[in-house]
């Protein structure tokens, strides 16, 4: 079990704490074991918004696995607001220190600041308080206009509903994208990609469109991605013509059924290789008879159709 442990101050902003918290709780639903919890000064935290929360006032012990996440809060500056005691920012420094992940949302950023936790690191907040956060912490690089950064395990994101984004990409990196992807259409957003960074996983580039025949599609190629599956078959399974599955495909995705699932396939074997597999070994798993197909995808810059 890993602990998500929100530390919330006065005037937290609903969003920033209920998207990344929905994104954990939703991850338990696919069986990956979290367990949530909220700390504060006080018993009680009252949000931005006008509702009360109610919240422990210990600071639990974390583990290297856990991850405390500070959500921003209503500030017209960060240097009037966002009481924190001396405590809590020594045991969040602590948890880094020790292995520990930490992350922010908005101007949940000074936090960290205030930790020392930014000083050498780049890092990101909300567009109207990034250059008050850079005044207050000359030692730490503010990246501006991007969603969220990650930077030796501290992770900080811009404002409001970019938690969600930090918080799936969390999930994706620590359980692979198809869970991530999973849970984005669960809560119907899109799984959207750092400014800075490319959006590497084929899940996360071609799930973020709203044609539900598509979808199924997808999830009948996802679920049996080793097996050799026919246009015909995909047709049949969907009741749809072969011409129309082809071409709903090709416009919501930018590519054939047989070219998606050639890219998950790879996908796949380079994560089963990353993790120790053999070439021969990661290529029978997803479904290729031998390396040979593998390490021509491999070494080439787009995958090719192949079923």
């Amino acid at each position: 079990m890993s602990k998500v442990v929100f530390l919330l101050v006065h005037g937290v902003h609903l969003l920033d704490l209920a998207g990344p918290a929905q994104v954990f709780f939703s991850a338990t639903e696919f069986g990956i074991d979290y367990r949530l919890s909220y700390v504060a000064e006080h018993d009680q935290v009252d949000s931005a918004q006008g509702v009360s929360l109610r919240t422990d006032t210990e600071l639990p012990d974390l583990s290297t696995e856990d991850l405390v996440l500070v959500p921003g809060w209503s500030a017209p500056t960060l240097s009037s607001t966002g009481a924190v005691s001396t405590a809590a920012l020594a045991w969040l420094r602590a948890h880094h220190e020790a292995g520990g992940t930490v992350a922010s949302v908005c101007a949940g950023a000074d936090v960290l600041g205030r930790a020392g936790l930014l000083d050498g690191r780049r890092c990101t907040t909300h567009h109207d308080v990034q250059d008050e956060l850079a005044h207050r912490y000359p030692r730490a690089k503010v990246i501006p206009d991007v969603l969220y950064v990650v930077d030796d395990r501290v992770v900080t994101s811009a404002g409001i509903a970019s938690g969600i984004d930090l918080a799936l990409h969390m999930v994706a990196t620590r359980h692979g994208p198809t869970i991530a992807a999973q849970i984005a259409r669960t809560m119907v957003v899109y799984t959207r990609r750092n400014g800075d960074d490319r959006q590497t996983s084929v899940l996360l580039r071609h799930r973020s469109h709203v044609n539900e025949t598509v979808h199924r599609i997808q999830d009948i190629i996802e679920s049996r991605v080793a097996e050799r599956l026919s246009l015909a078959e995909l047709a049949r399974l969907t009741g749809c013509s072969q011409r129309t599955v082809t071409r709903l495909f090709d416009r919501a995705t930018g590519m054939t059924p047989l070219r998606y699932q050639q890219a998950l396939r790879l996908e796949r074997a380079e994560h089963l290789i990353g993790h120790g597999a053999t070439m021969d070994t990661a290529a029978r798993s997803v479904g290729f008879e031998d390396a040979r197909m593998l390490r021509r995808l491999r070494a080439a810059a787009v995958p090719a159709d192949h079923p």
